[in-house]
């Protein structure tokens, strides 16, 4: 299985590439794993119209844990010849297990209360039956798969609106206090205090697009819901009426318990196969809210917008103008603010290893995201193509090594340093090997807890293969062309006596201007953040790319613009330690980013266990410390002059310190 995962990661990544490249959309391209399957009637069958469906089965996860688990933990019934799917490097990554499931059916052909196996439970299986218990009681949910499409369980909200989750669950629970928890809500014959109902049975609906009209033969699936039930059958009798299927929390003897199904066809012409996903999708309100967001993020870049071309145009230019005036070496001393440090702005910083290191990262992450949001928002990410975001992203991590050793160690050149074998090696190896510790260990948890999550050795060392033996080289190669061209010239030559700083007011000192630059920052992205965590955390189905693509530009621009702004009036403030704090300004999003996941956590989750709790905020320890090379990647813009007249030098400096503060985020 794994070494299908890495062919099929390649073949993906490959696909992706030359998509990309393409300009021209063609009618016939699909997708690995995309195309359409024709079905037809056991008597029209052909090489290219097939009669038989199979159903099959995902991982199961919960709201209340972050511990998924393979379909077969749960003991359910099992597929006598089961096959498992080619599953590429994203779906490992995200845990997905997706295999054949008993459940086959005949195009066209119903069934009504069909038995697919039964299980006895003895005392000696007590341990099997206490863990498909707690399964219910945590609300653990199925996610079965059909022609490459999600069986919906679809009901109506508390507001009116039909939600098709992608999802279903395998039971519910009715407390010692009589507190019916989650669906034993809506079931009257769901009393029994104590007592966990089990969905043994399922009604499933399939509709079909019969080819009328269309160039295709046969019939393509469109749709397929499912209801899930409970029925006490016997092993003599099955019959889908009366009581529900019961398990005690405490029970003497034998429990036998069997699964059953019933299925229906329905011929419905209207919806198109390319738009089968679209009832789902639609059912997800959260198009108006996104806009909402949209219209918040603009205002935030209209104002700050303003206000840096209120600096630009207003007093820039006329200090401009006036240094143009001036005719006497008298006059050029009256000197007051940002102009007093033009001596010394282009310093060196402290540890100006660490921020060339974080910057070459900075530049591999952004690089990343903006291809993978680009060919996210072309559709080639779509949910239809499981796996397929995380492929795309894992792979253009490790194959844009090049440009974050350039990075790192053209900046670390412009800073003066000359320990380059210092410099590579923490550029290919700090914050990726800080990333891969805290997965590593947090993999020992899965692996502890027989989560389905738990990354496979063998592809642990693919993943580890591809760093040292593709991103690593490919580091060493950026840096080494970093290092070989002609140290940066600054246009303002700096002193050789650092100036004295004088006493800060509270708004120009470094901790209040960077608390104050995440703000801006922060507020254009939390709502859409909010979308992201719960398709993350409360597994809803996320689709928003092309929103998702603007707030990425809207939040480049706003954490630039604050981060010129602050820059500049701490720059007034006489202070020229300029270089962590416009890094940190638009960096300290990843901070409010953390705050948000914690209140998300206490107020949004119901996530209990110790374990859940450690690997909830591991990962999310994973996304703050992304997050931050991500807002504060900076681009230098380096400027050559000759002139050494100090009020050409100053005009220069006057005309360019903000696009050498050029720190655009990401």
């Amino acid at each position: 299985m794994e070494g299908k995962s890495g062919r099929s990661a390649l073949l993906v990544t490959l696909v992706l590439f030359l998509a990309g490249l393409c300009s021209q959309p063609a009618a016939a391209f699909y997708l690995p794993g995309l195309a359409p399957v024709t079905f037809c009637e056991p008597e029209k069958t052909s090489e290219n119209c097939k009669e038989n469906i199979q159903l099959f089965v995902n991982r199961l996860d919960s709201v209340e844990s972050v511990l998924p688990y393979e379909y077969d933990a749960f003991d359910f019934c099992k597929d006598k010849n089961e096959e498992w799917a080619s599953e590429n490097l994203g779906q490992v990554l995200f845990g997905e297990r997706i295999k054949s499931s008993p459940y086959k059916f005949i195009f066209k052909t119903p069934v009504t209360c069909k038995s697919v196996c039964s299980k006895t439970y003895k005392q000696e299986d007590k341990e099997s039956l206490n863990f498909l218990k707690k399964g219910i009681e945590l609300y653990y949910q199925h996610h079965w798969i059909l022609d490459n499409m999600p069986v919906t369980w679809c009901y109506d909200t508390d507001n009116g609106r039909k939600f098709c989750s992608p999802g279903f669950p395998i039971g519910c629970f009715v407390t010692s206090d009589f507190r019916k928890k989650e669906l034993c809500a809506i079931f009257e014959d769901f009393k029994k205090a104590n007592t966990y109902y089990l969905f043994n049975h399922v009604d499933i609906t399939i509709t079909y697009h019969s080819g009328l009209g269309e160039n295709w033969e046969g019939a393509r699936l469109v749709t397929a819901k499912l209801e899930p039930k409970s029925y006490r059958h016997t092993l003599n009798n099955i019959n889908c009426e009366g009581p529900p299927m019961e398990i005690p929390d405490k029970f003497v003897g034998n429990l036998d318990v069997v699964y059953t199904y019933s299925v229906i066809f329905q011929e419905n012409n209207t919806i198109k196969w390319a738009s089968r996903w679209d009832y789902i999708l639609e059912s997800m309100p959260q198009t108006n809210i996104q806009w909402f967001s949209i219209m918040n993020s603009l205002v935030i870049v209209l104002f700050l917008s303003g206000m840096v071309a209120m600096i630009m145009l207003r007093t820039l230019h006329k200090d401009i103008a006036r240094y143009n005036q001036l005719d006497s070496s008298e006059d050029a001393q009256e000197e007051f603010g940002w102009k007093l440090v033009h001596g010394d702005v282009f310093r060196s910083p402290k540890k100006g290893m660490l921020l060339a290191v974080f910057l070459g990262q900075g530049t591999q992450i952004f690089i990343m995201a903006l291809i993978t949001l680009f060919q996210a928002c072309l559709g080639f990410l779509s949910p239809a193509n499981r796996g397929a975001l995380m492929t795309c992203a894992v792979v253009l991590w490790v194959l844009l090594g090049t440009p974050a050793g350039y990075v790192s160690a053209r900046m670390y050149k412009a800073f003066g340093g000359d320990k380059w074998k210092s410099n590579v090696l923490l550029t290919a190896f700090l914050c990726p090997g800080i990333i891969f510790a805290h997965f590593f260990i947090m993999n020992i948890i899965l692996w502890a807890k027989g989560s389905s999550a738990a990354i496979p050795f063998g592809t642990l060392v693919a993943i580890l293969a591809m760093w040292f033996g593709i991103s690593v080289p490919l580091t060493f190669l950026g840096a080494y062309f970093g290092f070989k061209q002609a140290p940066v010239e600054h246009p303002v030559r700096t002193n050789q006596i650092p100036r004295q700083i004088p006493r800060q007011s509270l708004f120009t000192q470094p901790i209040p201007g960077i608390l104050m630059g995440g703000i801006l920052p922060f507020g254009c992205i939390f709502i859409q953040l909010f979308f992201i965590l719960n398709s993350i955390w409360s597994h809803q189905m996320y689709y928003m790319f092309g929103f998702l693509f603007l707030v990425f530009i809207i939040l480049l621009i706003t954490c630039s613009e604050a981060t010129i702004l602050l820059c500049y009036f701490h720059l007034c403030a006489e202070d020229y330690h300029w270089w962590w704090r416009s890094f940190l300004t638009s960096g300290f999003t990843a901070v409010y980013l953390f705050v948000y996941a914690v209140h998300y956590f206490f107020s949004k989750l119901q996530i209990t266990g110790i374990a859940s709790t450690i690997l909830y905020f591991g990962y999310t320890m994973i996304m703050v410390l992304m997050f931050f090379l991500f807002t504060v990647h900076a681009r230098i813009l380096n400027f050559k002059t000759q002139k050494k007249n100090r009020k050409q030098q100053m005009r220069i400096f006057v005309s360019n310190t903000y696009l050498l503060t050029d720190l655009v985020t990401f």
